[in-house]
Order: C-alpha cells, then structure tokens, then sequence
C-alpha cells in the first residue's frame, strides 16, 4: 500500500514495525513524537495484511477531530489504493436529527436514545413508521443509497450533512455503509462497552478475533478504561428519585419498604458517611459500611436487600417501558438507583475502593483502580497498535492492559529540536508546603506570566496545573494585567464553547489562552505556526492528594512494585510533554516552553534548562540575534 506522502524520518521505520506486528498477530506499543504521522502510519502498516486476510481495521479515537483525521489520511490513500473508511458516531443529537428537533428528548443518554429509536422505527401494516428520517431509509434502496452516501469517503459532520438532506437517519444510514468500509473510526466506547461492541461487530459482520484495533492517544486509555468500570451516585439524584416516586404512588420493593423509604435511608448513609469519613475532597468508606447502612435503617438481612435491589432495577424498567410507550425519554431514577446499590453491593473489594466524594454535588463512588478487566477487547483482537506521543514506560502500559504479545519502540519527532526551547525558573514553586511556608510564591509566578506574555508579545498559552490555581491567579486580578485579548478554558465548559475560544484565539494576534495542563487544551488542540509560539507552564501538576489517589498508588503498589511512579509521576509527566507539545505540530515551526517552578528537573525527558530571566532568552530565541550563555549553568544574555 503506497505511502500517499514523502516519507519523514523515521516514518518508513514505523510502517515496517506495525506491518510485522499486525502480520504475526502480535500487538505494537509506539511512543512517536509530533511530526511522525501517527494516522497514517498506522493506518499504512495495518491494512496491507487486513486487507489481504479479510480482516477490518477498528480505529479508536477520542474526539471528532481525530475521526475527521482519519477519513482525510484515508481520502489520501484512496487516490493509489482500493480501500474505505467510515467515521461511526454513537445515538446523540448530531446523528439523530429527529430527536434533535425535541428539547426533551435531545438530552437524552445514546442508551436511551436507542431504546426510543426502537419504538418510533416499529409501524402497523400499511403504517409510516413514527421517525421520518428513518421512513427515508425504508423507503431507500440500500445500495443505491450506500452509493450515494459513500462517494467522496465524508467525514462524520459531511456525512451529517448529507443524510440530512437526504432526508435519511444519519446513524442508521451509517449502519448500512459498515460492511462496505475497510477502516471504522469510533469513540473508545464502541470497543469497550460490551453491548456497544457487540453490536458494531455484527454491523462489521466480524469476530474479535478477526479485528486490528487501532489506539489514538493511547496515553488516555488506561483512565478511561477505569472509569468505564467505575460507578458514582450523587447526593441529589435522591431528591430525583423521590419525585418519580411520588408520581408512581411510592411503590414498594420489599415487604413495608417503599421506594421513599430506601431513598431516606440512602440520604441519611450520605450525612454519615460525611461525618465518620470524608476528610477534605474525599473520604474511603469500609467495605460494608452503606450495607450496614441500608440493613439497620430497613430493618432487614443481606439476603433480602439484595432482592431489594433487584426490584428497584426491575421497577425501574417497567417505568422505562411505560415512558417508551408514551414516547418519552425510557428513563427512570428508581433503576439507575437500584443498579447503583446492586453494583456497589457485588464489585470485586481487590479491585475497587468505595468513596465519599465531596462538593456541591456529592457523591458515592465505587472506584475500579484496575484496567485490565476492561482491556479485554485489546487482549483478544488479532492485533493492535497503540500509539501515542506520551506513552512511556511502554513496558509499564503493556503490564497494565496485560498485552503480553507486544513489541514496543520509542521513535523521536523528526522536527529539528533547535526549533523547541524549554527553559525554567528556580524562584518559584506550586508545591503546597513551599506555599504556605512562602505565600509571595504566588506573587513572583504571577510576575514571571505577565511579564513574559506581555513582553513575549506573541500568542501565548498559559497552563495552571488545576482550576483551582486558575481561579486563584484569576482572583488576584492576573488577566487585567495581560495586554493582549484574553481567552479562556473555563471548568465546565462545552466543546462548542471551547472550540469558539480556541478559534478566537487563534486569530489573535498577541492573544493569551488561560488553559489547565491535562485539560481539552493540551491535549487534543493543535496550533499550528504563529497560532501558538509561547507555553508558560505554571508549577508541576501532580494530582491533588486525596484518598482515592493514595488507594491507587497501594494497588500499583502490589502489583507493579512502583505505585507513586505509576499512579503520581508518569501522568504529571504525560500532562507536561502533552502541553508542551502544543507548540510544536510541523517542520517549520517554532516555540518556547517555560516552566514556572524550581522542580522541573522532575520531568523525565523533559530537559528544561535553567534560566535567570526568561524574557530576554525567549525573545532572542525568537529573533535569532545572539545566542545566550550559561551562568553557573542558567541561560542569560
């Protein structure tokens, strides 16, 4: 299969490894720095052998973006090569315009919305059926419109598009086009969750065992792994659940309990659970301690409040089928409640710790610590690749997903490194006891910001290692001391709202972006030349301590022998390589990095250089004048 560009360095080096690797079945764990053409390569090196084996390559990613990414390189390969690709979406407004046109129902989760997609495609003889975009289908030939739908290989927002005005359902239309398609792109989930997975295998009219997975920014998908197998239960959705319950006259799901009365006696577990175990954010709850809770309060056994349950997950499907046959949203407060205790009664106590969750907003949660469960999938493909900028120890993310049949490389960015300059200060630090024993630290970091992005005169990006310092700089009055416009990733924020300040700022000349390192921004967002020139990196962000954190770094602990590397360093490390490499995303740009704390030796493979005054070695580097010197080690001019 032709390479559909001029090959850099290192590029036909990673073909050849990925081609070997999906050719024996083995799965490839590469670390490639930015301008190696992660995509491409990946996608060059996996499909001769799929191709010529009948198997389907699944590509997984995180964001449209990247799904956008992928049909371009394919549209590219397409021009010498007989292949497609596809970009699935799972159900949500953007592929169900029906459910788009309705308020209530564009809220809706994609498992409800599949459920109500199921009653409104169902009709009587010589009956429409009850969604029009899907009526375009049926009354589609699927041929004719797969034809149609597939010229030129679109994109998921072209595709949109062009369902629409076809007047076709654009995720069933995209059902139809999956036999035809070489490559699939999809969210993470689609692999991960089971019954997801089940479905798309069928769509590809696959096995498992006859897929190559594709990993885009594989560094995200140990967390997101876990968090598939975690379950939380906030505070409020009690009060959600008392409502459904009131409108169904307060059923009972044991003998003399009603749902009100396991709602009370989950309210009341919550304000114990405060009082005996939270300490600052979080809290570990004893393995029986809501058991016992419910128990005491409901006055029965184990046994019978397992049943319980059960019933509330039984109950609340009724009401699901109730509310489908009405046409609403198949949702029901009573059973998400009832799957939480059920879940949280059976998780395996090895793997998962139980917390309180503090905030405006609390919560239950029963934490999964370990991946490996969930990385099931990846185990039993055929082959996959795993690729990232930011991946090492490569050994160690094989250990965690448990691939034992992996080769792993480490490639460089071919982009000349005399483009990059990471320098960092010595004065100033965002440790917690260096802060309160120092509190002018604050004070000299803003100084150091301001004084850079203002003197810089450059678009800039200006990383806190949390919202938390964000809002705490923003307090001290720092955007109005920046002279160019401010943008700003704000905590909550959409992705259209994000996307709508990034683009502002990136047609700024002079502008700065308030961002959080390990936010959408670093890592996801690129900005090519004069869009982004200047990172100033404020303090390191290891993760805020909190139990949950100190449970994980004991689980690595036993099982990898190095659970602070694991669970603390290596993320503070990724999150630091990730928003430093904003800067740099091809051969002819140019950036400088600036870290904002004295520990930046810290970084592994970071080599940040220190300085004494970072403005005027920034602006040189710019203006290619003089070069600096190094005093007693620092750069200065």
């Amino acid at each position: 299969m032709t390479f559909p560009y001029e090959p850099r360095r290192h590029q036909t080096e990673i073909m050849e490894l990925i081609a070997s690797a999906v050719s024996s079945g083995r799965h490839c764990i590469i670390e490639s720095g930015t301008g190696t053409g992660k995509t491409v390569c990946s996608l060059v090196g996996a499909l001769p052998h799929a191709k010529d084996s009948g198997r389907k390559v699944i590509y997984l990613t995180r964001t449209k973006s990247q799904q956008r990414q992928v049909i371009l390189e394919l549209r590219r390969m397409s021009e010498t090569s007989d292949i497609y690709g596809l970009a699935l979406q799972g159900r949500s407004p953007s592929t169900c315009p029906m459910m788009a046109e309705n308020g209530e129902l564009s809220s809706g989760t994609s498992e409800e919305m599949s459920r109500l997609c199921g009653k409104l495609k169902k009709k009587g003889a010589g009956e429409m059926c009850g969604c029009r975009f899907y009526q375009g289908i049926l009354e589609s030939d699927p041929e004719e419109l797969a034809d149609k739908l597939s010229e030129g290989m679109p994109d998921p927002e072209e595709m949109q598009r062009r369902c629409i005005d076809m007047g076709v359902c654009p995720y069933e239309a995209s059902k139809i086009l999956v036999p035809r398609a070489d490559v699939v792109a999809v969210p993470y989930v689609f692999l991960v969750n089971p019954n997801v997975r089940r479905r798309l295998l069928d769509w590809m009219n696959i096995d498992i065992r006859d897929a190559v997975v594709i990993v885009d920014e594989a560094h995200n998908l140990p967390d997101y792994l876990r968090e598939s197998m975690t379950a939380e239960y906030t505070l409020h959705s009690i009060d959600l659940v008392e409502k459904e319950a009131a409108a169904y006259h307060d059923p009972e799901v044991a003998s003399g309990v009603s749902v009100k009365d396991v709602a009370i006696a989950l309210r009341k577990a919550f304000g114990e659970a405060a009082v005996e175990y939270l300490k600052g954010d979080d809290g570990l709850i004893p393995y029986g301690f809501l058991q016992e809770c419910l128990m005491s309060e409901l006055h029965m056994p184990s046994t019978k409040l397992r049943v319980m349950c059960k019933n509330l997950v039984e109950l609340g499907e009724t009401i699901r089928e109730e509310r489908q046959e009405r046409l609403k949203l198949p949702r029901s407060y009573i059973g998400s409640m009832g799957s939480f205790l059920d879940f949280w009664l059976s998780c395996d106590e090895e793997c998962y710790v139980r917390l309180i969750n503090d905030g405006e907003n609390p919560s239950f949660e029963a934490y999964c610590m370990d991946p490996y469960d969930a990385a099931e999938p990846f185990r039993d493909c055929h082959s996959s690749i795993h690729m990232s900028g930011t991946l090492e120890p490569l050994d160690e993310y094989c250990d965690e997903l448990g691939l034992d049949r992996a080769v792993t490389h480490s490639f460089p960015s071919p982009f000349d490194p005399a483009n990059l300059l990471t320098l960092y200060v010595e004065d100033v630090t965002t440790r917690h006891r260096d802060l309160q024993i120092d509190p002018e630290n604050i004070t000299r970091i803003r100084e150091h910001a301001v004084r850079l992005v203002n003197g810089a005169g450059r678009n800039s990006a200006v990383f806190f290692p949390s919202y938390d310092m964000m809002e705490r700089f923003f307090s001290d009055g720092m955007a109005e001391d920046v002279e160019g416009e401010v943008f700003f990733e704000r905590r909550g924020m959409s992705q259209a709202e994000l996307m709508e300040s990034v683009t502002s700022f990136r047609a700024s000349s002079g502008g700065v972006l308030f961002a959080v390192t390990g936010g959408r921004v670093s890592e996801g967002v690129d900005f090519p030349g004069q869009d982004l020139e200047l990172a100033v990196i404020i303090g390191l962000p290891y993760s805020r301590p909190c139990f949950k954190k100190e449970a994980l770094i004991r689980y690595c602990d036993h099982r990898f022998g190095n659970g602070w590397e694991h669970a603390v360093k290596t993320p503070m490390v990724r999150k630091m390589r990730q928003a430093r490499g904003r800067l740099i995303r091809s051969e002819t740009d140019r950036g400088v990095a600036v870290v904002l704390d004295s520990r930046a030796p810290q970084v592994t493979g970071f080599g940040a250089i220190p300085v004494i005054d970072p403005l005027p070695v920034t602006n040189s580097f710019f203006e290619g004048d003089s070069d600096p010197v190094r005093i007693d080690g620092r750069l200065s001019y």
